[in-house]
């Protein structure tokens, strides 16, 4: 879910740019031992190489031996975020076996970010294949396969080739990112309309999902538009670059394409979701926003079949998958491959059921959330009956887990945020060298200043160094609660002291900010519930969270997790297998494999909790906290008023 600035150079053209995807990915394969990265930016990783982390993966390595490894079961999870593509192995208990990734290319310009089907593709294949090295497993030791991936719009022709989406006419660029804002003015279009279908997504739709996307290529690339034969998430074209098989799934189509999966809710056996109709289409909606075209052939652009998460897709993986030699993923072919996942999702199924002490309440899943922080962060509830909320996406019907409704709340810019301040700081290159000499990371080296700022300045708890320094995470708009994506960040406090101490409390600021976010989103989850068109005397259904558990690159981070405790005042889980976007991906696969009857009964065996961080019990930090979340607050009122102004001066 990490992306580094860094790997992006000037007018959005990379390093490797101007370098044939082909060659690139020919001299990795030549290399007798590929590189293999366990994470792709600082934001992901909070370890340095002497963490007990490191030390048990390099352990693992060094002690493999020629013949592959005895594992009766092995599932294999691969997970494609913003700046890798991820393969992970894991045996029948849901422990980690092996990893590996492999970076993947992506442009920037402006609001339009892009990447190529073909470079990811070539890089999952090479993420897997150490994966299986490093784990020393043999292809036909894996029993099931699982795909997750960011929600980026893939767009293919009937050969299943790149179609461009770039203003560049460059064709190797056919996916919009996720995090691509181009699409604006569009989906202030769609939601103009009103659609029903808008009560199912917080009541607007984002520029980051798919509608406002599409109908911004059809404005502005109709060559492209008149080209495309299949519109895609990008973790159904992964499944079905597998397969072969153009089922998508309920987690994607539900989540950013506005599909109504309470269509499904008589087919909740899982065997039934096998080529379920794609019933839960709004014609009139795809009418109304002027993408009406995309109905014809029975919606077969954007999807005909969807099926649950994890189902298992055709015949499983092709031949041509399957094959060893060139790029592709040295598998076995027929292996069963499951309906998959958006990344977030995958890291919730991964994570859910990671409790000290497992419970047999079905319902008791209802009051937990799940926060999966990365480049973006996603905060995600389930629940039986169907909730909605202002600003937070949903309710989606199955869209993680079968039978569930999920509401989702979500942060656009969290690690990406972190990245850009630590970057864009004047001190930063020293502190980079610092890191370096050190062989530690630079969230690490922070935290560490931290510590020692706080005992110097006898600053009675690390918090309280950010007494004068305020900030509004949102950098790239704001996804939730307030659904504003013209939101700006702000930083107030700044002053011309440019030394490292100085970025350490910029630092610091930003993480708090990220977690006022979050209790902001809590707070509205609690308060801001309704019914559509219902009677006022009616008791409606509440959301009710008493356990938060974290996964994903930031929640490596011990200071980033201490600050959300603190400020939500909750415990928060954390898993035992800190890859839990891969172990959800993973969890798809055993279901596709048989190995359990459903998503659920899966999660529950794979799950497993590690460490809890709790909340600091000094009633001075409440009491600091509390009085920068009402500063935090005011922030975007006063953006509000200040916007206000403006646009009666230009009118």
């Amino acid at each position: 879910m990490n992306m580094k600035g860094k790997e992006m150079l000037g007018k959005g053209r990379t390093r490797s740019d101007t370098t044939p995807l082909l060659g690139k990915h020919k001299q990795q394969h030549q290399q007798p031992h590929p590189k293999i990265r366990f994470h792709s930016s600082p934001s992901a990783c909070s370890h340095s190489i002497s963490s007990p982390l490191f030390l048990e993966m390099a352990a693992a390595i060094s002690s493999a031996s020629s013949s592959p490894t005895s594992h009766c079961n092995v599932f294999l999870g691969v997970d494609v975020g913003t700046g890798s593509a991820r393969a992970g192995l894991f045996d029948e208990e849901g422990k980690l076996l092996g990893s590996a990734s492999s970076p993947i290319q992506i442009w920037k310009e402006g609001d339009c970010i892009e990447q190529s089907s073909t470079d990811i593709w070539h890089a999952v294949c090479s993420a897997v294949k150490a994966a299986c090295s490093l784990a020393n497993i043999d292809g036909e030791q894996v029993k099931g396969i699982g795909f997750a991936a960011t929600c980026s719009l893939v767009a293919v022709d009937a050969d299943g080739s790149p179609v461009t989406v770039s203003w560049s006419g460059d064709s190797r660029r056919n996916i919009i990112v996720w995090m691509d804002h181009r699409a604006v003015k569009q989906a202030e279009k769609i939601n103009s309309r009103n659609s029903p279908v808008l009560q199912y997504c917080g009541g607007s739709v984002s520029p980051e999902m798919q509608p406002p996307k599409l109908l911004w290529v059809k404005e502005n690339l109709q060559e492209s538009w008149s080209m495309v034969f299949r519109w895609m998430d990008l973790s159904d074209w992964l499944s079905y670059r597998a397969t072969a098989d153009d089922t998508r799934s309920l987690c994607t189509t539900v989540c950013k394409w506005t599909y109504l999966g309470h269509a499904h809710m008589q087919h909740i056996n899982e065997k039934d979701s096998r080529d379920m109709e794609a019933c839960g289409w709004d014609d009139d909606f795809w009418e109304e926003i002027g993408l009406g075209d995309l109905v014809e052939g029975h919606h077969a652009k954007i999807g005909r079949s969807v099926a649950f998460p994890g189902h298992a897709l055709g015949s499983g993986l092709t031949p041509t998958a399957a094959k060893a030699r060139n790029f592709e993923l040295g598998l076995v072919a027929g292996t069963p491959v499951g309906t998959s996942l958006i990344d977030a999702h995958a890291g919730g199924v991964g994570v859910m059921e990671s409790l000290p002490e497992k419970e047999n309440d079905n319902e008791a899943i209802c009051h937990r959330m799940v926060l999966v922080c990365g480049t973006s962060t996603c905060h995600m509830a389930v629940s039986r009956d169907k909730l909605f909320i202002p600003g937070v996406w949903g309710p989606f019907w199955s869209a993680m887990i079968p039978e569930y409704w999920l509401t989702e709340g979500g942060q656009s810019a969290t690690g990406a945020l972190l990245d850009y301040i630590i970057e864009s700081h004047v001190a930063s290159p020293r502190l980079a060298n610092h890191a370096a000499s050190q062989k530690t990371s630079l969230f690490q080296l922070l935290n560490s200043m931290l510590e020692s700022m706080m005992r110097e300045l006898q600053c009675p708890f690390i918090a309280a160094l950010t007494e004068d320094t305020h900030v509004l995470p949102d950098f790239h708009g704001n996804r939730s609660p307030i659904a504003d994506p013209k939101a700006k960040g702000v930083v107030f406090g700044l002053t011309l002291d440019p030394s490292e101490q100085q970025l350490a409390r910029l630092y610091l600021a930003t993480v708090q900010a990220i977690a006022y976010d979050l209790n902001q989103v809590q707070f509205h989850h609690k308060s801001q519930q309704l019914e559509p068109e219902a009677d006022s005397k009616k008791k409606l259904p509440e959301l009710e969270i008493d356990t938060l558990l974290a996964c994903g690159g930031l929640s490596k981070n011990a200071l980033f997790i201490q600050e959300h405790a603190d400020i939500i005042g909750c415990p928060i889980i954390l898993p035992r297998e800190s890859e839990s976007v891969l172990l959800g991906a993973a969890i798809l696969g055993a279901v596709a494999a048989k190995k359990y009857t459903c998503l659920s009964e899966a999660m529950k065996a794979l799950n497993a909790a590690g460490q809890v961080i709790h909340p600091s019990t000094d009633s001075r930090v409440k009491k600091y906290h509390d009085a920068k979340y009402s500063i935090f607050r005011e922030l975007y009122q006063q953006q509000l008023s200040q916007r206000s102004i403006m646009a009666q001066a230009l009118a």
